[in-house]
């Protein structure tokens, strides 16, 4: 069974991510293509719109093309 990823952008500094999850009171992002997870309190959590988080996987990817990361 497959699940429709949500996203969320961290208040705090604009931050964009995967929600994973929570633990300990924190909502637990991802960046959107992978990385290290970080938590941010849910008051300071906002819904990311489906074109801010478009936007950021065409960064992730030219980023990756840049350095020859495919």
């Amino acid at each position: 069974m497959s699940r429709t990823p949500a996203y969320g952008v961290d208040l705090r500094n604009g931050r964009i991510g995967e929600v994973m999850g929570r633990v300990g009171g924190y909502v637990q992002l991802r960046p959107i293509g992978g990385g290290r997870e970080w938590d941010c309190p849910p008051g300071e959590m906002g819904e990311a719109a489906p074109d801010a988080v478009l936007r950021e996987r065409v960064r992730r990817l030219n980023r990756e093309s840049v350095s020859g990361v495919t």
